[in-house]
Order: structure tokens, then C-alpha cells, then sequence
């Protein structure tokens, strides 16, 4: 199993970040819109540091469920949002504005959905700690209703 509540907080976070995408591009109605002027263009790069956080993000949850997780939501391109953020930090001056607009506009908003169903799915798992306890209330149950199943699943801890 992996450490629950740091994924729920880089959940929280990748959510937190599609939020700032989407209302800080809610008035980018064209690509244009981001190359019109210095503070536009502030923008733009505003919106490329949520992408590469969000990327970051991508990668350690893959990293700390050992790729057990995303790949429950392939609905979503993972491995192309990481990707991107690979894109995004290394050759920067590569930036091509169309795909950034494509990406706010077209999959933000499908994103942002999958990772709160994903926070709530992972938020109401259970942990090994969890799962080790209701087995042992299942033993202590049977102790009272059934010695034996009771002695064999005390071999099973």
C-alpha cells in the first residue's frame, strides 16, 4: 500500500492547480489572446508552472503507488500530462502557445473532474493499517462463534 494522505495531498494540489488554470484563462478566448502583450504573456507562463506542477504531481503518484493508481482513470492521458511537464521544464523556449491553449480549453476541465473522482475514491480506500484491523476484529469475532476458523486466522496474521 502506499502513503494515503500524501497522495490525497498532491491530489488536493493538482485540483488546487486546474482551478487556477481554468479561472486564470477564463477571459483567453484565442491563442492570440496570450501573445498580445507582456502581461499575456505573464499569463502564458503562469499557466505552464501549473502545468509542470500538475506533471510533477503525475509522476510521484505513479511514483509512490508503484503505477497502481492512474492507471485505474485511463480516461486521461498520464503519461502525456507528465510528458508535457518534461517538455515544459527542459525546453522551455520551445513553448508552442496552440498546444497550451488546447490544453486549458479542451482537457483542463476533464481533468479537474477525473482528479476529484479520483481524491474521493482514494479518501474512502482503506489503508493496510485499516485493513489489518478489520481482519483482526473478524478474528476476535470468530474466537467467540468459531475456535477453530479463529485458530487458523491467527496463522494468518
Amino acid at each position: 500500500m502506499y502513503d494515503k494522505e500524501l497522495v490525497i495531498e498532491l491530489l488536493s494540489k493538482m485540483i488546487e492547480a486546474t482551478q487556477k488554470v481554468l479561472y486564470r484563462s477564463k477571459d483567453i478566448n484565442s491563442v492570440d489572446d496570450f501573445l498580445k502583450n507582456d502581461k499575456s504573456l505573464m499569463l502564458l507562463d503562469s499557466l505552464c508552472m501549473q502545468f509542470i506542477a500538475i506533471g510533477e504531481a503525475v509522476k510521484k503518484i505513479d511514483k509512490l503507488t508503484d503505477k497502481k493508481l492512474l492507471k485505474n482513470y485511463p480516461n486521461i492521458p498520464w503519461r502525456d500530462i507528465a510528458g508535457m511537464r518534461d517538455i515544459l521544464s527542459h525546453h522551455y523556449f520551445d513553448l508552442n502557445a496552440d498546444v497550451i491553449f488546447d490544453v486549458t480549453k479542451e482537457y483542463i476541465p476533464d481533468l479537474q473532474a477525473v482528479l476529484k473522482e479520483i481524491l474521493d475514491d482514494v479518501k474512502n480506500s482503506k489503508t493496510d493499517e485499516q485493513l489489518k484491523l478489520d481482519k483482526v476484529k473478524s478474528i476476535l469475532k470468530n474466537r467467540i462463534s468459531d475456535p477453530e476458523e479463529y485458530q487458523r486466522g491467527l496463522r494468518d496474521i
